[in-house]
């Protein structure tokens, strides 16, 4: 039976690491935010296990990162990368331990990303894609787009997650050149998207919207189909505007709409992660690591 995941979630311990992104509108998320935080919700929601999520561009966060991917409900752990420094950055992975690493990324806001494909930054992904993970990003300029676009091509077997349904505009409601740029991303059959809410569109909006995300759910689906979506709280970040349960029954109920058939939302709901991320393969290996340290101490 395929687990319910919930694929973006992320923890923190505000005193640990400073977070540019944070906000003086954002005083919800300065306080810690603990497994024995989420545990609860995971379990009313009734989801089995979640994707843990980088949210600073630091080495000591893939520290913490190691450190929570042993909690039980994580199923996979996406680490920081510093991709700009191309096959240097692998050593960041190498030298340190890695429970259930499934995928890598890094904060990119809206920078230019002309040096994603440069030759080193393409060997790196290379090896990032022969090592089975995912690289998670949110391309939002059409520049942008291009970079992620030309690296994909190049490169069919790296797996890329488009976060947050690729930052439409849910404030205004507007309709390009998000539509286009979906289109686009989802020609590339490489490429996968979450059904969750970026940190931008919490912000803008004053109050929890779920039914502003109706028509980029429904297009988000027609172009990338159920076998490449996967359902998304983006907690702690989400209690800007709604509680985990909230958030997640609308996010599903959202998604139900365009579904046809038990299978579609098994996909959707845990399957798509379970694939893309390749969770259980990277569980087994995880497990099998410790038993292994275990044997030799």
């Amino acid at each position: 039976m395929t687990r319910i995941i919930d694929a973006h979630q992320h923890f923190w311990r505000t005193a640990a690491q400073a977070q540019p992104w944070r906000q003086a509108a954002h005083a919800e998320l300065e306080r810690d935010f603990s497994p024995e935080d989420l545990h609860k919700d995971l379990d009313a929601a009734r989801v089995d296990a979640t994707v843990l999520m980088q949210s600073v561009d630091e080495s000591a966060e893939n520290d913490r990162l190691a450190a929570y991917g042993h909690d039980e409900r994580v199923a996979g752990v996406v680490y920081w990368l510093p991709i700009r420094l191309g096959t240097l950055a692998l050593a960041e992975l190498r030298t340190r331990e890695t429970p259930k690493i499934c995928g890598v990324r890094c904060l990119i806001a809206d920078d230019p990303l002309e040096w994603l494909n440069d030759r080193n930054s393409v060997e790196l992904f290379r090896e990032v894609a022969e090592r089975d993970l995912a690289w998670d990003v949110v391309p939002i300029t059409i520049a942008q787009i291009q970079s992620v676009l030309k690296l994909a091509r190049q490169l069919p077997d790296l797996k890329i997650v488009i976060d947050h349904l690729g930052r439409p505009p849910l404030e205004t409601l507007e309709w390009e050149p998000w539509a286009s740029h979906i289109r686009e991303l989802a020609r590339l059959p490489n490429i996968a998207m979450k059904v969750s809410v970026g940190i931008d569109a919490l912000t803008a909006w004053p109050s929890w919207k779920a039914a502003s995300l109706d028509r980029y759910v429904a297009f988000a689906y027609e172009q990338f189909g159920a076998e490449r979506l996967m359902l998304a709280s983006n907690w702690p970040v989400v209690l800007l505007r709604a509680s985990y349960g909230q958030a997640w029954a609308d996010l599903s109920a959202i998604v139900d709409k365009n579904l046809s058939g038990e299978g579609e939302r098994t996909d959707v709901l845990g399957g798509t992660a379970e694939r893309w991320y390749g969770l259980n393969h990277h569980i087994a290996h995880a497990v099998n690591k410790e038993a292994r340290t275990e044997t030799n101490r």
